[in-house]
């Protein structure tokens, strides 16, 4: 992988989840809402999708909420926005200040070179890592700090999760590549 300076982080999911209001009436929702639908047999919310920007927002009835799906902060600032004006036009009494804070960030980068995942497991500590090519093509690597998951894979495409932040994302990637160069 380049220098962090040269690196590709591409943002492919940003999850947020917090509380916009002490309760939630999802039937009376989901009838003043369009595009809101509850689906009680297969889930206990209901699922508001929007348009600008795309996203699926879950919608609780304790009046918490999860956002996914959007690509950067401002997509997710611009969701938060649109979720309580409408929650507000229908009749829901949402908090003067919502909290709405991202739970995991998902990047993917390059390597810019194939990785040796067979010659990878043994350099790293193996109650890190899962590698079971018949029955995924990655590896599966942990990292204790940040705490994040990684999955690498032999054409050098690299999935980074668990960061909250595109801080922690860059100190993962930077561990991923001293771990990698170790083995080149």
């Amino acid at each position: 992988m380049p220098g962090t300076e040269n690196r590709s982080l591409k943002i492919e999911n940003i999850v947020a989840s917090g509380s916009i209001a002490d309760s939630i009436d999802l039937a009376e929702v989901s009838s003043r809402i369009e595009n809101c639908m509850p689906n009680r047999k297969k889930f206990p919310g209901a699922v508001f999708r929007l348009e600008r920007p795309k996203a699926v927002c879950l919608v609780f009835s304790s009046g918490k909420i999860v956002l996914t799906g959007l690509r950067d902060k401002k997509e997710l600032d611009e969701a938060i926005s649109q979720v309580v004006s409408a929650m507000k036009g229908a009749g829901v009494r949402v908090y003067a200040h919502p909290v709405v804070t991202i739970t995991n960030i998902v990047c993917s980068t390059d390597a810019g070179r194939t990785i040796n995942l067979a010659k990878l497991i043994i350099t790293l500590n193996m109650e890190n890592i899962e590698y079971e090519p018949e029955q995924f093509p990655g590896l599966v690597y942990r990292l204790k700090d940040p705490k994040m998951v990684a999955l690498l894979f032999s054409s050098g495409k690299i999935i980074l999760t668990g960061g909250k932040n595109l801080d922690e994302i860059r100190r993962g990637a930077d561990l991923l590549e001293q771990t990698i160069g170790m083995v080149s």
